[in-house]
């Protein structure tokens, strides 16, 4: 495990400079930067329990846990923060309508664990199959259509509180616009705040049950249920989760890989193994599943620090919040205005980042293959398409998925088949170039 090496003076980064993974400045200035990664993923960590219904405390507590154990299984060498994964908002809010809270967390369980095995093919084996499996149409759709299936349920929000909803999305989007750095980063958690303060004076806020809360005390825990009739087919329509998952996993490192080493992707494995363990003990005991988080990568890029020091202060800070019953308190009195501005946003922007990896990686659509791969699993999912055989459902997201990697690689055959118009040349990587090293290297 790496051990932390004092950069320069402890005090400041020179210009062109960063602070690696293996360093630290002092403890004051590492403390303050780890309270900062705190803010930075607060604002979005906190809105999945609040819209799923967990209790917000127990998220809290399992995002700062899952944290440290990143840090210990990729040996304190890629700093990152686990906070709470929207792509899990839809199966979940569909498991817990359909067959309970205990069903939602079994199918956490299941995509930690199946992430988990991914981890340990990706030690052993490396990213290629990964990219033949999920080429950018196919990861570009599937993050794209979990976004974009939420929609009506930012609708709902809305429609109970229209203006309280307006003020709440025109203060985000006035703050990433308005600010750059750290604050724009954190518009959403902004923007939350000015709904809420807008609630308060409009009077469409109910505070009985923070003052009825204790300052200090454990989480409210739930387990996770496989016994219930429903959970299995509750399960199915978490298991596209695992792609995006993967996604986001691999980009994180790569990110981190290109502003500091390129040695850093050796960690890939490492990556998915820690978010896997991390998702799978969260969902045991009543938290929402984790990812690692792109606002914390903004916080590394502005401040040029990438000490893992400043995780292991975020992880222990996020735990000491999380044993604060009030402070769970004050997050569920959110009203639904508030959520349904920041949903419009942030579900929005979940799609965005889909289109977004097809940009990035100039995916043809001039190819039928192509437009039809993305066409039909977008439409599956933002009209809800579900198909039932008895007490068994599969729900937009599956379908969508499945269409995705169907259309996309049935269609490919055909057309090598039928010499129609062979495949783009091979798989491009998931997300963003690999950042150099040999396949090997990455691997170990």
């Amino acid at each position: 495990m790496a051990v932390w090496k004092l950069h320069g003076n402890g005090r400041a980064v020179a210009p062109g400079d960063v602070v690696r993974p293996d360093e630290r400045l002092s403890w004051p200035a590492t403390i303050a930067i780890g309270v900062q990664h705190v803010v930075a993923m607060f604002g979005a960590t906190f809105l999945v329990p609040v819209l799923t219904g967990f209790p917000v405390s127990t998220t809290l507590l399992f995002s700062g846990v899952g944290t440290l154990l990143f840090l210990l299984i990729t040996r304190n060498r890629l700093p990152s923060y686990l906070g709470s994964s929207f792509a899990f908002i839809a199966p979940v809010t569909a498991a817990t309508a359909t067959a309970g809270m205990g069903s939602a967390l079994a199918g956490i369980v299941a995509v930690g664990i199946l992430l988990t095995l991914v981890g340990v093919v990706v030690q052993l084996a490396g990213l290629g199959w990964i990219d033949r499996l999920m080429p950018p149409v196919v990861s570009g759709a599937i993050v794209a259509l979990i976004g974009l299936n939420l929609a009506p349920a930012a609708w709902k929000n809305v429609a109970l509180q229209p203006v309280i909803a307006t003020i709440t999305l025109v203060a985000i989007v006035l703050f990433s616009v308005l600010f750059r750095g750290f604050l724009g980063r954190i518009s959403i958690f902004l923007g939350v705040a000015i709904g809420y303060a807008a609630a308060a004076v409009l009077g469409g806020l109910d505070l009985s049950a923070v003052a009825d809360a204790a300052w200090i005390g454990l989480p409210e825990f739930h387990l996770a249920d496989v016994s219930s009739p429903g959970t299995w087919a509750a399960i199915a329509m978490f298991l596209p989760v695992v792609l995006v998952l993967i996604a986001e996993n691999v980009g994180h490192v790569r990110g981190v890989a290109t502003m500091t080493d390129a040695s850093v992707n050796r960690s890939t494995g490492r990556a998915l193994i820690a978010d896997g363990v991390s998702t799978a003990l969260a969902g045991t005991f009543g938290g929402s599943g984790t990812t690692t988080y792109g606002e914390n990568i903004g916080v590394m890029a502005a401040t040029r620090v990438y000490s893992t020091a400043a995780y292991w202060v975020a992880g222990v800070t996020a735990i000491l919040l999380a044993l604060s019953p009030k402070v769970g308190a004050i997050f569920n009195s959110i009203p639904a205005g508030v959520l349904g501005g920041a949903t419009t946003a942030l579900y929005g922007l979940i799609g965005v980042i889909g289109i977004k990896i097809w940009v990035d990686n100039r995916v043809d659509f001039s190819r039928p293959v192509n437009q039809y791969t993305a066409a039909v699993s977008l439409v599956i999912a933002i009209a809800g398409f579900t198909m039932t055989w008895g007490g068994f459902q599969l729900g937009a997201i599956v379908l969508g998925a499945a269409a995705a990697l169907l259309v996309y690689h049935l269609g490919n055959a055909i057309a090598r088949w039928r010499r129609t118009g062979a495949d783009d040349g091979g798989p491009l990587p998931v997300i963003g170039p690999l950042g150099g090293g040999t396949e090997e290297q990455r691997s170990e």
